[in-house]
């Protein structure tokens, strides 16, 4: 059977970059980015998707025998807060949508996003177990616990491969932060770039775990590709990269720019990161389908910051 994959939310943070990888793993012929809008410059397959509705969703798997779907879409944590109801509907409509039209059409393989916002402050903080007590402090986080549940329910009633990663903070140089709590690590270096001062909204001393774009992409695939027989999460992997404070970036920086400034004003995102891990334990991953990441912190400044010179410097030609 000829692999066809549906990417939705496509032009996301994620899903920028993972579409570019997937056309190349299977080629462009093979990959439908959906979104709710298209971009002009994007190259290759597009459909206009809203995954609330699904009729619509159904006629794109239809249309292309779709054989894998990722599914990306979702309203994210710190811009949830903002509208909860709004957020856990879209949230929960749009997953259901997938696993009924999975199931309904025989899809082979769906790929679901979590995220460390599943965890509650009633959790080891360091080194954050597999399995501990999930009581989210935001609705998205909620929205992810109970995506990861009825992945496992579809798993186990429908024998319907699906597969996640709970994230941690992703950064990339691809595209600007999305509404998430751990954006100010990506929007810290656009501002050392253009030689701005950076206000950030965490306390300097706040830890998170973080993952550098290429490796959250690479863990995706690497996971996708996994023979069905190692994978033994069907809630939803950890996945841990690095885990670093506002304070560690900051000076992670300055090694390249050392004139760079930052301030802190904590607002509403400091309480949500408050009731995250501060670092992850990956073994499961690790374990079952040999993950590793490739970037530190230092590594993953020169490349951002690389790439960001080079965008910056191509778009004031």
């Amino acid at each position: 059977m000829i692999n066809m994959i549906l990417v939705i939310g496509a032009f996301g943070q994620l899903g920028t970059v993972l579409t570019e990888k997937l056309q190349v793993k299977w080629g462009l012929n093979r990959v439908i980015a959906s979104d709710l809008v298209s971009k002009a410059d994007f190259n290759g397959h597009f459909e206009t998707l809203d995954a609330t509705d699904f009729k619509a969703l159904e006629q794109i798997v239809t249309k292309y025998k779709i054989t894998e779907i990722y599914h990306l879409a979702a309203i994210l944590s710190a811009n949830g807060e903002k509208f909860p109801l709004h957020t856990w509907d879209v949230n929960m409509t749009s997953l259901f949508n997938v696993l009924e039209v999975a199931r309904i059409h025989k899809v082979n393989k769906v790929f679901y996003p979590s995220s460390i916002a599943v965890f509650g402050d009633k959790i080891e903080r360091v080194n954050t177990p597999q399995s501990p007590n999930l009581t989210p402090a935001t609705v998205y986080g909620i929205s992810k616990v109970s995506g990861e549940i009825w992945n496992n329910y579809y798993y186990n009633k429908y024998g319907l491969d699906v597969r996640s990663l709970r994230y941690p903070g992703v950064i990339g140089y691809q595209s600007l932060p999305g509404g998430g709590t751990t954006d100010y690590a990506v929007d810290i270096y656009h501002k050392a770039v253009k030689n701005e001062s950076f206000e950030c909204f965490l306390e300097a001393t706040t830890k998170l775990p973080m993952i550098f774009m290429d490796d959250a992409i690479r863990a995706t695939i690497e996971l996708m590709d996994a023979p069905i027989e190692d994978i033994n999460v069907r809630t939803s992997y950890n996945l841990s990269g690095m885990s670093f404070t506002p304070k560690e970036l900051y000076h992670s920086i300055k090694k390249i720019y050392p004139d760079f400034k930052i301030s802190y004003k904590p607002d509403f995102r400091q309480n949500i990161a408050n009731s995250w891990p501060k670092s992850i334990d990956d073994s499961s991953a690790r374990n079952d389908w040999e993950w590793k990441p490739a970037f530190d912190l230092d590594m993953m400044t020169e490349l951002m910051i690389q790439k960001l010179k080079e965008y910056y410097n191509s778009i004031t030609v």
